[in-house]
């Protein structure tokens, strides 16, 4: 384990807690005692209380044919406080069709509630995953798109 981040007592106090290492991965233990790693804390939604899996939406989203990329994050919201925004590169599908995928596949209150389709593939990180930090700067200072729902 290590001691602590280099000149940043706050993030060491925030990671380091009563001795155990707070990695900011989520996982659950199956049935058989096996720990599955599921996503990161920091790509949760909170929406009124309740947390959406941004992966867990993603998946779902990339079901629907026409959909070559996506990635969810959380949006400000009046009422919820945050809530899911799609942002989805693809060809050939309509926002519609997405939601209604969403609705036949998540509970409700997972369905993202604004949807913006991106005309180029979406940013990246030298590690190869979408660059997240990115999208939030490109959509999020700007006025969002009209709710889907």
């Amino acid at each position: 384990m290590m001691r602590g981040y280099w000149n940043n007592p706050q993030a060491t106090g925030e990671t380091l807690v009563d001795g155990w290492l707070r990695t900011g991965d989520l996982g659950v233990i199956d049935e058989l005692g096996l720990l599955k790693m599921v996503d990161r804390v920091k790509d949760i939604v909170i929406s009124g209380g309740l947390n959406i899996s941004a992966a867990e939406v993603e998946r779902v989203i990339m079901e629907h044919p026409g959909v070559e990329e996506v990635a969810v994050i959380a949006a400000p919201d009046e009422k919820f406080g945050e809530t899911a925004f799609a942002i989805i590169f693809g060809k050939s599908f309509a926002i519609p069709s997405i939601i209604e995928h969403c609705n036949a596949n998540l509970s409700s209150f997972k369905v993202p509630r604004y949807v913006c389709v991106s005309e180029e593939p979406l940013p990246r990180l030298a590690s190869g995953k979408i660059s997240k930090p990115e999208l939030r700067k490109r959509y999020l200072g700007k006025t969002l798109p009209e709710r889907v729902r």
